[in-house]
């Protein structure tokens, strides 16, 4: 049998579940920007979960504050706290202070697993648009601005009057995921499933997270029409 007889005749391993993912409920979470209504909506349904969780924010004493008032067990720090004590953390900073933040930050956040879920818009009398970083995306900036950090991007699509309100107990939404590496991706997914309700959708590499930014923007002129708080769906997956 020639080798090439051989290597056609070994049977191949078997293609991976794409939702079997890991076990992140042991890993810290750090939330950039936690004083804010997404971060602030996010750091609560993420410790109502059982996450660990820390808040940041430049001023240290207005991120214990807020993690006073959300109370299960978060803690508040100022961001370069935040960044070096957290093993995953969420950016969900303003899109005007986006790169000025990770600038500051790249040491603290160097070899840690980012999430960026920031949108940048703008808004004129007929409504949101997307704007268009330099970079591609808001993600794509944050991977320029942090080369020792892997990069992905996730979370864009969340209502903040949802995720801050205790009376919901679960929030019927799909989370889209971005990525270099499926590990980083698979990891940010299983965060997103600790939420009930919620689940992580692997949708791309980063380059795609411009669409998934600017889709954003289509939702607010949703939510205004119909009084909503819509979020999305994958059907067929």
């Amino acid at each position: 049998m020639t080798s090439t007889e051989s290597a056609e005749n070994t049977p191949k391993p078997a293609a991976r579940d794409p939702w079997d993912l890991p076990d992140v409920s042991g890993l810290v979470v750090g939330v950039l920007g936690g004083t804010g209504d997404q971060g602030r909506g996010l750091a609560y349904r993420l410790a109502r979960a059982g996450q660990k969780v820390i808040i940041g924010s430049r001023a240290a004493e207005r991120a214990r504050a807020a993690a006073d008032e959300l109370g299960l067990g978060i803690e508040g720090a100022d961001n370069a706290a935040c960044a070096r004590r957290s093993d995953i953390v969420i950016v969900a900073v303003p899109w005007d202070g986006h790169a000025k933040t990770l600038e500051a930050l790249r040491e603290d956040l160097a070899g840690k697993l980012v999430v960026d879920c920031v949108n940048p818009l703008g808004f004129d009398k007929r409504g949101a648009y997307a704007l268009k970083p330099e970079e591609g995306s808001a993600a794509e900036q944050a991977a320029a601005l942090l080369p020792d950090s892997r990069v992905t991007a996730a979370f864009h699509h969340l209502s903040a009057v949802l995720l801050q309100d205790t009376s919901v107990e679960e929030i019927d939404t799909d989370v889209m995921v971005l990525g270099e590496s499926r590990a980083d991706t698979d990891l940010v997914q299983a965060l997103a499933a600790r939420i009930p309700g919620m689940r992580g959708v692997f949708a791309g590499r980063l380059r795609g997270a411009h669409q998934v930014e600017s889709l954003v923007a289509n939702l607010i002129s949703v939510n205004r029409r119909y009084k909503a708080h819509a979020g999305l769906r994958v059907t067929d997956v």
